[in-house]
């Protein structure tokens, strides 16, 4: 009696029902959909790290991360759009966004971010759109914004800026960027006192006059090394000069008094 078999289709539905292609990854904290995965408002500490590799879009926001350390994102060659708005973050390591060169839009809004360096962003060599508003930003480096070549949008707003001579450089980038620069009525000075929520950007040139680029070249240090041990030198030769000049003027006018009343000049 020959073995009963099934026909291929019907087996293939079977084993398709039995066994189910495993799904893509998603961190037990998240929602996820094809693409997408959504992790705000879980309290989360740190970036999940069991994500899809095809992950495009991540929400993780309202969250309590402080930290970005290095390399914070697992591999997400894919990752389009970065939501970390309204969480706790307070520094962000260079290394943290290494692996997201795909990235087009970041929003660190909303959080404690007072320092950004721009070795920070040079991974992110497709950004489009950067929002750091309403964060503790005093100042920031033209480097900054200066480090992402297809940057498009960049928003400053809600920030307490220092309004004093450290913030021309950004002032000068900013000037020569305008189309960049969105909400540019929100850009106010909150320091000195005198300027606060003054706008940055009604500034113009006859504002910044006195600041001068302080900055010494080395040819500058080798004119005052030269010149110092020199005008020591000279200084100590003149107050010698000077006090012999005044030793022999003395000397003559005691002499005269002497020659004149010798009686008072006798020694006794």
């Amino acid at each position: 009696m020959g073995g009963w078999r099934l026909p291929g289709p019907v087996l293939g539905l079977l084993l398709l029902l039995l066994c189910p292609p495993a799904s893509a990854a998603c961190p037990a904290a998240c929602r996820c959909s094809p693409g997408e995965a959504d992790c705000s408002e879980r309290g989360l500490l740190e970036v999940p790290w069991s994500l899809s590799a095809n992950t495009s879009t991540l929400w993780l926001a309202y969250n309590f991360i402080t930290v970005l350390g290095p390399r914070s994102f697992p591999p997400l060659p894919g990752l389009r759009l970065l939501s970390l708005a309204h969480n706790r973050l307070e520094l962000i390591h260079p290394q943290a966004l290494l692996g997201l060169g795909a990235l087009q839009e970041l929003d660190l809004s909303h959080n404690h971010l007072s320092v950004l360096t721009p070795d920070t962003f040079r991974p992110l060599t497709s950004l489009a759109t950067l929002n750091l508003g309403s964060n503790r930003l005093g100042q920031l480096e033209p480097g900054v914004p200066g480090a992402l070549p297809r940057l498009q949008a960049l928003l400053l707003q809600d920030n307490p800026w220092v309004c004093s001579c450290s913030i021309l450089p950004l002032w000068r980038w900013l000037s020569h960027n305008r189309d960049k620069v969105r909400e540019k009525s929100l850009l106010l000075c909150r320091v000195p006192e005198q300027l606060n929520k003054y706008p940055i950007m009604a500034f113009g040139d006859e504002s910044f006059r006195q600041c001068q680029d302080t900055s010494l070249s080395p040819e500058h240090y080798i004119a005052f090394f030269t010149i110092g041990p020199f005008s020591f030198l000279a200084s100590i030769f003149f107050c010698t000069f000077l006090g012999s000049l005044v030793v022999f003027y003395h000397s003559l006018r005691r002499e005269s008094h002497c020659w004149r009343r010798p009686h008072i000049c006798r020694v006794h």
